[in-house]
């Protein structure tokens, strides 16, 4: 079953919040959504959100918060749980007040829809990601037929970009999703998001360490039989992270 993602929506144009809300629910996955109208009414119902889409220029409070007064007080609150907060505004120039609150990412207004889908799904992804992370299985969270899915990172043995989608190469024993699934990602960001345990040894491949039986100077052979090509410009940073990945797993 997936996991429920808590949302936020805050804006004083009702229009707006009706529009960021449906755009929400185009996207799949479950989620749990309240709107608010101020920072006021946001602040007094006390509750903790996953993501929060936030109005840079809100009005409507008494207390005269705006949306950044807003994230600059929810940042400051070291007990609660921290959100990912996306800005959303009519106006490029406070693009540098966002990320000097720990932003995810701002939508400038009127919001599209696409570039919408893009940070709602990255967002989306870890969001979940805090969720369900444990300490005996870390787990890639993916956006899958319409819900949340959560593959333990050693069940993949690697991964291929093709068609501006992602293929991951699985372990038999994860019956859930087959040998192999195919979904819309770019492989630059799980390279990021995976840094440490997969390397990327060429431009259309991100290997699981764990999973390496052997290579050479032009291939590497994953456990499952499959060999890939290494790009002479990865080998030897290749070969970095998986001497640092054994000390590290050897520990």
């Amino acid at each position: 079953m997936a996991e429920t993602i808590k949302i936020a929506v805050c804006d004083d144009e009702k229009n707006i919040r009706s529009y960021l809300v449906s755009l929400i629910k185009k996207q799949g996955g479950a989620c749990s959504i309240t709107e608010y109208a101020s920072a006021d009414a946001y602040l007094s119902d006390g509750k903790e959100y996953d993501i929060i889409f936030l109005d840079i220029e809100m009005g409507g409070s008494d207390t005269g918060l705006d949306g950044m007064g807003l994230a600059r007080h929810i940042r400051g609150m070291e007990t609660q749980k921290q959100p990912i907060i996306i800005f959303v505004t009519g106006y490029e120039k406070y693009v540098y007040d966002a990320f000097d609150v720990g932003a995810f990412q701002y939508l400038v207004k009127p919001v599209d829809e696409q570039k919408f889908a893009e940070v709602f799904g990255r967002a989306y992804r870890q969001a979940l990601s805090g969720q369900i992370q444990s300490g005996q299985s870390k787990k890639l969270v993916i956006q899958y037929g319409g819900e949340g899915k959560a593959i333990p990172l050693n069940d993949i043995y690697y991964m291929e970009s093709r068609n501006h989608n992602i293929i991951l190469y699985l372990k038999d024993g994860n019956k859930a999703c087959g040998d192999r699934l195919e979904y819309y990602a770019k492989i630059g960001d799980l390279e990021e998001e995976l840094a440490g345990q997969f390397y990327r040894i060429h431009r259309g491949y991100l290997i699981n360490l764990f999973h390496v039986e052997g290579y050479d100077r032009t291939e590497v052979r994953m456990a499952n039989g499959d060999k890939l090509l290494l790009s002479r410009y990865k080998y030897d940073g290749f070969v970095q992270a998986y001497m640092d990945y054994i000390s590290e797993e050897s520990l």
